[in-house]
């Protein structure tokens, strides 16, 4: 994937854009503060913080209108005109460099933040439409891992650069060249149309970027990843921010330390992406997202016990080799590392999510809404560390501490807003952890519209392991006494369990379970049905009842059959007993899940369901 050309092209484009803007925000930053500038019409302070709001404040502004555009124009146009455009300002402000016009520097890094706000909502929502669906997670990676060593890179070259004599000359050529590169490398990229209906792109700034906020908001999952992620903005701006008087503070140490630990950082970023690809199987996989939270919050608590006591010569100043040469430092850089490895696992199943689960040509919208709210946190993180710091006094170990504590909390936050999430971990557990699943045909899936899993019946966990073997949420429908479980009845009713009984039971549940099996497929939803109506008590193929016939005389969608091997004999069957009575005997059993071709619904019928299952079982 990553050497094709509808991938390649794009993200040189979107890596050399990234290193661009770092190199350009820290030379203009380092050139300020360190070259004794007279001639400023403010204080160097004052310019530095309002360098900072100059480059955040056009994600306020245009993130609205830049996903509207992005959703209603051809993607790689639209990269190909940002990037030109990006060619124009850096020449400026290549010449502003060097005759060290400083406040037009100020000006073009105003132009800077808003090409990137323009870019940044296509630079997510091309994925979906660019790569197959099992490649999804990987391109995340691949983009998340290259932003962040952007932002390493830039951050460390701009240092390099102005550390030169002739640091004007080589920096105005730097970004000058990479701003070249960077168009030309998009020329590359492949026609990419948009997906809906093209609308009229009003140019509304403040009252876009409200109603870009209220759009996501009327999808509930989304607007929690939305939040997720921009928690670990949050997050990260903290930490990022405060590495300088960290190091300088409380290691005793210089600012080749500081590199070091942004490197750290920032190399476990990437790590942690390709972690979350490899353990993602191919899909789009949230039960990941609890190992990052809690990495977060263990590596960031822990980071308050591992600071080493202070050199017994206070003036000492470590350096990057005497630090490294100090055991003692080792579990300080073990937990930035393993903080940045969290944060990946943490961050690109959440950027898939959004992805995956934004309306065809709306995603670049959702992700507009997603920087917007992005920005907000940063700027809040500004403003929590200036009051807890400056005003309350708080050290900085403190303040991490305290954000490992507010992680933990805003996890179970959006867990409980989400039940969704701890679905999918639960599954991924079962799936990973307490049996090796694997999914053949999961691509028969119906990716959008109502549509019938049909699925033989063997445990009390079937649902599961079904919901892990599917990106889209599935409705089931399920035995009203299996629904009621301890435990597992408050995850049944969360996932919108639709539980059913014979009619001698509770005629009233019975007739209940069709209507809202109709209004669910009315909706375009996906139902999963177990038309046994119970579980196999002997590991064997039952017949189907006549309610997925009735069913589909009224919603005659499309049916995918579905079969489980391998949980016949576990804790959840009732092989050797009844279900959960027996000892767990079994574990890291192999368990697969196989799916076949779509039957018409016109044509489906109970008997031959059955048999499209039952060859499933012989097969595998």
């Amino acid at each position: 994937m990553l050497l094709t050309k509808r991938f390649l092209p794009y993200f040189a484009t979107q890596c050399l854009g990234a290193l661009n803007d770092n190199i350009y925000k820290n030379v203009l930053l380092l050139l300020v503060t360190f070259s004794q500038v007279n001639n400023l019409p403010i204080s160097v302070d004052m310019f530095v913080n309002l360098a900072a709001g100059v480059f955040i404040l056009p994600f306020f502004l245009f993130s609205a209108h830049a996903g509207v555009v992005a959703d209603n124009m051809d993607k790689a146009k639209l990269i190909r005109r940002l990037k030109l455009l990006e060619v124009i300002i850096m020449f400026s402000a290549a010449l502003a460099i060097v005759s060290e016009n400083y406040m037009m520097m100020l000006l073009l890094l105003f132009l800077t933040g808003s090409q990137s706000a323009y870019f940044g909502p296509v630079k997510y929502s091309l994925l979906p439409q660019a790569l197959k669906e099992d490649e999804l997670v990987t391109g995340n990676a691949w983009v998340e891992m290259g932003t962040f060593l952007s932002i390493l890179i830039g951050t460390l070259g701009a240092g390099i650069l102005v550390s030169d004599n002739n640091a004007t000359l080589w920096s105005a050529l730097t970004v000058a060249a990479l701003a070249l590169a960077g168009y030309l490398s998009s020329r590359a990229i492949p026609a990419l149309p948009p997906q809906g209906a093209v609308q009229k792109i009003p140019f509304r700034p403040l009252s876009g970027t409200w109603r870009s906020i209220q759009k996501a908001r009327q999808t509930p999952s989304i607007w929690m990843a939305i939040l997720a992620i921009s928690w670990f903005w949050f997050l990260g701006a903290t930490y990022l921010t405060q590495f300088p008087n960290f190091a300088k503070l409380h290691l005793h140490s210089g600012a080749t330390v500081v590199s070091l630990l942004l490197g750290m950082f920032s190399i476990g970023i990437a790590v942690g992406s390709f972690v979350c690809e490899r353990f993602s199987f191919g899909h789009v996989e949230l039960g990941l997202l609890p190992f990052g939270v809690l990495g977060l919050t263990v590596f960031g608590v822990d980071l308050l016990w591992a600071i080493p006591p202070a050199p017994a010569d206070a003036s000492f100043v470590y350096g990057l080799q005497t630090f490294i040469a100090q055991s003692q430092h080792y579990r300080v850089m073990l937990d930035f590392f393993m903080i940045g490895v969290s944060g990946g696992l943490f961050i690109v199943p959440l950027y898939a999510f959004i992805q995956t689960r934004s309306a065809k040509g709306e995603c670049a919208q959702a992700i507009a809404a997603n920087n917007i709210m992005n920005s907000l946190f940063m700027v809040a993180s500004a403003l929590l560390s200036m009051l807890l710091l400056g005003v309350a006094g708080w050290s900085i170990p403190q303040l991490f501490l305290l954000l490992a504590v507010m992680n933990f909390v805003v996890a179970l936050y959006v867990y409980s807003q989400v039940p969704e999430f701890t679905q999918r971990f639960i599954s991924y557990l079962l799936s990973h952890v307490l049996y090796r699943v694997t999914v053949t045909g999961r691509d028969k899936i119906p990716k959008e519209g109502a549509g019938i899993i049909v699925s033989n019946h063997v445990s009390y966990v079937d649902a599961l392991i079904i919901m892990g073997a599917s990106t889209r949420p599935i409705r089931f429908v399920m035995d009203k006494s299996i629904s009621e479980i301890p435990v597992l009845k408050y995850l049944f009713r969360h996932a919108g369990v639709i539980p059913i009984c014979s009619p001698r039971q509770s005629e009233a549940t019975y007739n209940q379970a069709f209507e809202s099996i109709h209004e669910a497929l009315a909706n375009g939803e996906l139902v999963c049905i177990f038309p046994e109506g119970r579980l196999t008590p002997d590991g064997e193929l039952g017949e189907f009842r006549p309610g997925i016939d009735k069913i589909l005389a009224r919603d005659p969608v499309p049916v995918v059959p579905m079969a489980l091997n391998g949980l016949w004999g576990s804790y959840f069957s009732h092989k050797d007993g009844h279900a959960l009575t027996t000892m767990p005997k079994r574990f890291w059993s192999k368990v697969s899940v196989n799916l076949t071709d779509v039957v018409d619904g016109q044509d489906a019928n109970r008997y031959a369901l059955r048999d499209a299952v039952a060859h499933l079982l012989h097969k595998y």
